[in-house]
């Protein structure tokens, strides 16, 4: 169970924790489903301080068009309110929840005595989540008896500012109801971007812990989970992890308030105007660029060679994509490529010369999140690489391959519609006017 101790200005626990990994279920299941689903709560909270279950655990992720009986979902959160008495063991459960005639996809809190703590509703509405779920309107975390707790559910994950904001104002763990899907490219292995890679950049980058418990299995045989449940510690190591296929818990002993979160002064940005769309070679190169780089960028039909001692190469793709150039260090805190990509830049150019064993991740996730082409020159490790708006790595320096090239559209930064009517842009501004809002409250 939780224990706390001091050190120096902070006080830190240590909680066990566990994310309870389920089969998904049809809706329509749903009421066959609830003993069962009951058993495996009352099961898995067993010597735990914190359980997490699955996004929309209640009554199921795939609505329809039908009713939602808010009378059994009622009934199945009391039934989990008396489990977390019974085994003093918070829980935090997906939801579908009316209030105020609306329905939100949301992720309740139970605090250890089976009192409800609070609530989140899902802010970044994903897909079909649109045709039954009025989006979220508040971003506050939730004060419970082990302390303040950040959750988001599914793809508020994808929105760096939302985790941001919940640390920044006193989260000590975030904590994630998910769905995570996956489109089986690869049956053998389930892919998934917050899965694969920005569960852990959540943790790293703000400090804190991170769980995050999915489903496995399929709904209405239309949308397919990548499992992955995951426990991530506050350096963004996984420290446990379940499996694509099957249901299980996972549990991890963690310590919480042990950790700053990554922060840098916030830039002070001039807006940048649209450029038209055009697609553009790009090279690049970790050392200063040859005598003869105009022969080489006529071999590869470049129209621009970049290089970390030749700002004059930033400053021409500038003309074609905004483009802004930075310390790799100011993009650990989520805030700063944010601000830029909200004010128009498209394109950043990073540099270290300090060891940063993080640098890809982290260029990985912000361009992926923002829609962004990123180039990185990390002089410490002797690499040079660039990633695409969809967070892959498209080219890379390696043993005598100095000079690579990629082409870099224009239009992919444009595209910011990521699902059917799930905009990318307008979730960024939509986060930043929430944020401002709960800071003047």
């Amino acid at each position: 169970m939780s224990r706390k101790r001091r050190i120096g200005e902070f006080v830190t626990s240590t909680l066990r924790v566990g994310a309870l990994q389920l089969r998904a279920h049809d809706r329509a299941s749903f009421p066959d489903r609830r003993a069962a689903l009951a058993a495996s709560v009352r099961a898995a909270a067993e010597g735990l301080d914190l359980l997490v279950l699955p996004e929309a655990t209640l009554p199921g992720y795939v609505l329809g068009d039908a009713a939602i009986d808010d009378a059994a979902v009622a009934a199945a959160l009391d039934e989990l309110a008396r489990i977390a008495k019974e085994r003093g063991c918070a829980i935090v459960a997906g939801a579908a929840v009316r209030r105020d005639r609306a329905l939100y996809n949301s992720a309740v809190v139970i605090d250890r005595d089976g009192s409800i703590a609070g609530s989140a509703d899902k802010l970044f509405l994903w897909h079909f989540d649109r045709k039954w779920f009025a989006p979220g309107e508040r971003l506050a975390p939730v004060d419970t008896s082990l302390g303040r707790l950040g959750v988001l559910v599914c793809a508020d994950g994808r929105m760096p500012a939302i985790a941001r904001t919940l640390v920044d104002r006193g989260a000590s763990m975030l904590v994630m109801p998910t769905a995570w899907v996956t489109s089986g490219r690869d049956p053998s292995a389930l892919e998934n971007l917050q899965a694969d890679l920005l569960a852990r950049v959540r943790a790293y980058e703000n400090g804190v812990p991170f769980v995050a418990a999915n489903k496995c299995g399929t709904e209405r045989g239309m949308v397919a989970y990548c499992g992955k449940s995951q426990i991530v510690d506050a350096a963004g190591e996984t420290v446990a992890l379940a499996s694509e296929r099957h249901e299980e818990r996972i549990t991890a002993t963690l310590a919480i308030g042990t950790a700053r979160p990554r922060r840098a002064e916030r830039p002070n940005v001039t807006p940048r105007g649209a450029t038209a769309p055009a697609v553009v070679r790009v090279a690049f190169s970790l050392d200063a660029l040859p005598a003869d780089i105009d022969e080489r960028l006529a071999v590869l039909d470049a129209d621009v060679a970049v290089s970390p001692s030749s700002p004059q190469g930033a400053a021409k793709l500038d003309r074609f994509l905004p483009t802004i150039s930075l310390d790799a260090a100011l993009v650990e805190d989520p805030g700063t490529l944010v601000a830029y990509r909200s004010a128009g830049y498209r394109c950043a150019v990073l540099t270290s010369d300090e060891e940063r064993p993080w640098l890809a991740a982290l260029a990985r996730a912000r361009a992926a999140e923002l829609r962004m082409y990123v180039v990185a020159f990390d002089r410490h490790a002797g690499r040079a690489f660039a990633v695409d708006p969809d967070g892959a790595i498209v080219a890379g320096t390696f043993d005598g391959f100095t000079l690579p090239s990629f082409a870099l559209d224009t239009a992919r930064t444009l595209a910011t519609t990521v699902a059917p009517a799930t905009d990318v842009a307008a979730g960024i501004e939509r986060i930043a006017s929430l944020a401002r809002r709960e800071a003047n409250a």
